[in-house]
């Protein structure tokens, strides 16, 4: 799972990115506009991991994880000008957007259009990549209409459904509208997926702000599918980050007034952003969050553990964490309740459940 920093030159890109990696990359006050790309793999914190990890001390925890790619260079025209190679392919490979959008006034940091307005730079850059897309999609209009005045079609209904899915992804971004927002069927998603098409992917957008006072999504209309938001004040987050000892973090977080910091949540909402779960195993050897689509079976579960396991499928023994808490921690305990069940191959695995694979190859 990878997710692509991304905001207009000032916006505190870098600094969100060290506020969630913990890294300390520094963070100039202007953009140099050349593609610059730093990348961390960050723990998505879980309780749960937390507990089992605490019952069967086992000689290895292992947290699900989130990738992180902070992608600078981006900037008003880009859509006009064109995208560098290295720049298309690092925003086509990720799976979704961290949009960075700068709510703080900082004189020492000037703003590159004057004044700050969190509507006019979020829009800015979504209207880049709707152009960027439309002449992608254009492009293979043109080399479809070209291949049939020349006869070249080797599946004429495949290259008549291609036609008419690439008209009405035209039609939707002339309308100016991200194509998360279009009804695709999975099938049409899945033929889309060489194109890297930009406003597909899921965005969280963050407003990164050093003010406590009004949220600087009340009252903005942003209402797209796959597409979340919050406030972040990330240059404080960014020093909490480089904090090593836990008595320093509340000691900060009590002078700023802060209940928690939002980086935990940021990285939650960036894995719920890609529909992903987490189930759990378990054991004297390892404790472990695994990853999952949602919607995923057991015998996928199976497969992300191990390709043999889902081989050799014959069944799961799944545990609800919250049955296994309400056990006492116990897994005897949960058998003696009749709590552990026994699930098939087309099992649709639940975020939390404690799986057990019974293979054989």
């Amino acid at each position: 799972m990878r997710l692509g920093i991304i905001g207009l030159p000032n916006s505190g890109k870098t600094t969100v990115f060290n506020a969630l990696t913990g890294s300390s990359y520094p963070t100039e006050p202007f953009s140099s506009g050349q593609l610059e790309i730093h990348t961390a793999v960050v723990n998505v914190p879980d309780a749960r991991v937390d507990k089992l990890s605490e019952v069967f001390k086992p000689k290895k925890t292992t947290y699900a994880t989130v990738q992180y790619t902070d992608i600078g260079g981006l900037d008003k025209g880009i859509g006009e000008g064109g995208l560098s190679g290295p720049m298309r392919n690092e925003l086509q490979q990720v799976d979704g957007f961290v949009h960075v959008v700068r709510a703080f006034a900082d004189d020492a940091v000037p703003h590159p259009y004057d004044a700050v307005d969190p509507r006019r730079d979020l829009e800015i850059i979504d209207n880049e990549f709707l152009l960027l897309d439309l002449i992608a999609v254009e492009n293979r209009l043109a080399r479809l209409e070209e291949e049939r005045k020349k006869g070249k079609i080797d599946n004429k209904q495949q290259h008549a459904a291609e036609t008419a899915l690439m008209e009405r992804l035209h039609a939707h971004l002339s309308d100016e509208r991200p194509l998360r927002d279009l009804d695709l069927t999975p099938a049409e998603l899945k033929s889309l997926r060489g194109y890297g098409l930009l406003t597909l992917k899921p965005v969280l957008v963050v407003f990164n702000t050093d003010e406590a006072g009004e949220d600087p999504a009340a009252g903005l209309d942003y209402d797209h599918r796959k597409t979340l938001m919050l406030s972040l004040r990330g240059r404080l987050e960014a020093e909490i980050a480089q904090l090593d000892n836990p008595e320093d973090v509340a000691l900060f977080l009590e002078e700023y007034a802060i209940a928690e910091p939002s980086r935990d949540r940021v990285i939650h909402l960036s894995y719920e952003l890609l529909d992903i779960i987490s189930f759990l195993t378990y054991g004297e050897d390892e404790v472990r969050a695994w990853p999952l689509r949602k919607g995923g079976t057991a015998v996928d579960a199976a497969g992300t553990i191990h390709s043999d396991l889902a081989r050799g499928f014959i069944r799961a023994e799944v545990i609800a964490f919250e049955d296994f808490i309400a056990a006492g921690a116990s897994v005897a305990e949960v058998k003696a309740r009749g709590k552990m069940r026994l699930e098939g191959r087309d099992y649709i695995v639940r975020d939390g459940d404690m799986i057990v694979v019974r293979f054989a190859i």
